[in-house]
């Protein structure tokens, strides 16, 4: 079986003792784990290993695949220069899975490669599975903003690469679980941490590579991790395969979650093809959302996907309430692809002669001219959800006392400069957050006073 072993595994610079300078051992039991991943890895004795970091080159809608014979790093970024390593890659698997990824539909290549250095999320487990010098060829590859269903498939191309090249693979997955785990951690404390890290390394643990996919966008998010990709990729490579799993250790000493686990390929099992069963989940998902959706809504999608096919947009319904036809306001219409934010545009005050010809000019405007994004392209549409957001009336506030992130959504001015932020947003708990976040998209200085002001919306999901 070509793919003979895999791990998740961190990446912490502090695990080196160069670095870690004696607080290295405050994370020993996870140093004894990647010595026993490394003595299973020479046990399977493969002949290329893929590593998958987060902190290699990477891209919104692009798998990037380092490119070239051989790559060099060294720690300096962490105080340790004399601490260097190189690898080899395998130039004829990185072609093959090119073309296996172009076939299967996944964007994924050596084009646009940023930085030619080895990342720490690379180094630090080519440090300790081989004492800086591996004895085969590797193959880097970089995670992207893409969903996790084609995070599975580049997996899954993973697999059938080595399979054609008759390759013995080894597969690490390069990945901190959360970076919220303490108040006195680099990156502070958010409830969420800890209930990623259970979620995930139960899920780990138990080679439970369904959840790893359908795992709650907010969660990850807010748990600030780094790892779920890497491990969505993994689990791709194990398509149709049954696994055994054993979480050797976690650890969170530094406010970072820290998971060694080992998987090893049990034989056949078609009812292990993961993404089959996400992407009919998903549909389903969808297909409960057009139910219930109002004529608000259906009438952001029916724009949408009307414009994305036709380059057209169309004409308005005839049969749409009369508070749609016969009011004005201000609307924001927002898209999501795979819980993920896709387009989303909107006015302040109304700008057309009805909220329903607002709906259509801004739905318009999410789907091709959010400059967050590339246009909204026809096979996504299947998969997008739709909010629709219609204003109240704005009122100036004097002071944060007078604003709930929940409740209003606020407008920062200042001269002539506008920024606004809609209520009730994932990940947006606090006055301070919805203002820091407006400044931001209005390009007014964190630090500037401003006028501000408040409303209330209505949303139609």
């Amino acid at each position: 079986m070509p793919i003979v072993f895999a791990a998740a595994v961190p990446h912490p610079p502090i695990i080196l003792p160069e670095i870690g300078m004696g607080q290295e051992r405050e994370i020993r039991q996870t140093t004894e784990a990647y010595r026993e991943i490394a003595r299973r890895i020479r046990q399977a004795k493969p002949e290329t290993i893929v590593v998958l970091s987060p902190h290699a080159t990477s891209y919104a809608d692009y798998f990037h695949i380092s490119p070239g014979k051989k790559a060099h790093g060294d720690f300096r970024r962490f105080g340790a220069k004399q601490v260097e390593v190189t690898a080899f890659y395998d130039e004829e698997f990185v072609a093959a899975l090119e073309k296996n990824a172009k076939r299967a539909g996944v964007p994924a290549g050596t084009r646009g490669e940023r930085d030619a250095a080895l990342d720490h999320g690379t180094m630090i487990p080519l440090t300790l599975l081989a004492e800086r010098e591996l004895p085969c060829a590797i193959v880097r590859i970089g995670l992207s903003g893409l969903d996790p269903a084609a995070h599975y498939r580049l997996g899954k191309c993973i697999k059938k690469t080595a399979e054609e090249l008759d390759r013995d693979v080894a597969v690490i997955a390069s990945g901190d679980l959360s970076h919220k785990l303490l108040e006195s951690g680099p990156y502070g404390f958010a409830e969420q941490g800890p209930e990623f890290d259970r979620f995930a390394t139960a899920a780990l643990g138990r080679g439970d590579f369904y959840t790893l996919l359908t795992m709650d966008l907010s969660l990850s998010e807010a748990a600030a991790e780094c790892g779920l990709g890497a491990f969505r990729i993994l689990a791709g490579a194990f398509d149709r395969t049954a696994v055994s799993s054993e979480l050797l250790s976690y650890q969170g000493p530094f406010g970072v979650g820290y998971a060694v686990v080992a998987f090893q390929p049990e034989g056949e099992d078609e009812s292990r093809a993961f993404d089959v069963v996400y992407q009919q989940a998903e549909r389903a998902r969808i297909g409960t959302v057009r139910e219930r959706e109002d004529a608000y809504t259906r009438l952001a999608r029916v724009t949408v996907e009307s414009f994305v096919k036709t380059g057209e947009t169309p004409p308005l319904p005839e049969d749409l309430p009369t508070e749609m036809t016969g009011e004005r306001a201000g609307v924001f219409v927002s898209l999501k692809y795979a819980g993920k934010l896709r387009g989303c545009i909107g006015t302040i005050s109304a700008v057309t002669g009805s909220i329903a010809e607002e709906i259509v000019k801004n739905a318009v405007s999410a789907c091709s001219e959010d400059p967050r994004f590339d246009p909204v392209r026809p096979e996504e549409l299947e998969r997008i959800s739709y909010s629709v957001d219609v204003l109240g009336k704005t009122e100036r506030v004097d002071s944060m006392d007078q604003l709930d992130p929940k409740r209003y959504g606020v407008v920062v001015i200042s001269g002539y400069r506008k920024g606004l932020l809609l209520p009730n947003l994932d990940g947006v708990d606090t006055v301070e957050e919805q203002i820091r976040i407006s400044k931001q998209k209005a390009g007014i200085p964190e630090n500037e006073r401003c006028r501000l002001e408040r409303f209330e919306v209505v949303r139609h999901l």
